[in-house]
């Protein structure tokens, strides 16, 4: 049986949290997959009750809306990365090895994992590739912001930010790397896939190439100062 893997994130983004029940992880896998699927646009909590044969009600006893469940499932996602990166650092003295070690996991975080069997790390990393912005550029982003709801985004960014300063303590703008590295691994996958002119990285072997460009790039700007 596999290890349950249950990640603690903001209360006020659900009504009961998935993580604590049986219908919780089929709705959370079955969300998952519908969103991949459908697009965020698309779906809806009817379809998805649908889908899981279940009534639209009981969702709605887990989430007031398909906004607040999608920052969940960016929320579990950054709580994932987090756990990996702080795996994979453990124990390990220099801060370069950190480095590449943090983002070897941020890459291949979306690979499918057996830690919870309810999640598909794999679909869920599309999902996040896709309509991730969609969690924070929004009007209401201050209000939400109040509520904690990105603070797993934030510790994670903290994550790496950390292993930066100490690779070099002058460089003066760790947090903003640490957030752009994040991000432009998710946008630069997006790109190979649908808008290739956009980026230098192929289909073929796209996440070995990527981390041989976002190590270049990480390792270049923080020797700058």
């Amino acid at each position: 049986m596999s290890l349950q893997l249950r990640f603690s994130l903001p209360e006020k983004l659900y009504i009961k949290d998935p993580q604590s029940s049986t219908y919780g992880h089929k709705l959370l896998s079955n969300a998952i997959e519908l969103i991949d699927e459908l697009g965020f646009e698309s779906f809806t909590f009817k379809k998805l009750g649908t889908r899981m044969s279940s009534s639209e009600v009981s969702i709605y006893r887990y989430f007031e809306n398909k906004h607040l469940l999608l920052l969940y499932l960016n929320c579990w996602y950054c709580e994932w990365v987090a756990y990996l990166i702080d795996l994979k650092v453990m124990n390990v003295p220099q801060a370069d090895e950190k480095l590449k070690r943090a983002i070897h996991c941020i890459i291949y975080a979306n690979k499918e994992s057996t830690l919870t069997e309810y999640i598909n790390e794999a679909v869920l990393f599309q999902v996040i590739m896709k309509e991730s912005s969609k969690t924070y550029h929004i009007s209401g982003v201050d209000e939400e912001n109040k509520y904690g709801f990105f603070l797993p985004y934030k510790e994670l960014v903290g994550r790496v930010a950390k292993i930066l300063e100490e690779l070099n303590p002058r460089y003066p703008y760790a947090k903003s790397l640490a957030s752009t590295l994040f991000e432009m691994i998710n946008n630069q996958i997006y790109y190979a896939e649908h808008l290739p002119r956009l980026t230098s990285l192929k289909k073929k072997n796209t996440l070995k190439d990527l981390e041989t460009m976002v190590n270049h790039i990480a390792f270049s700007a923080i020797a700058l100062r």
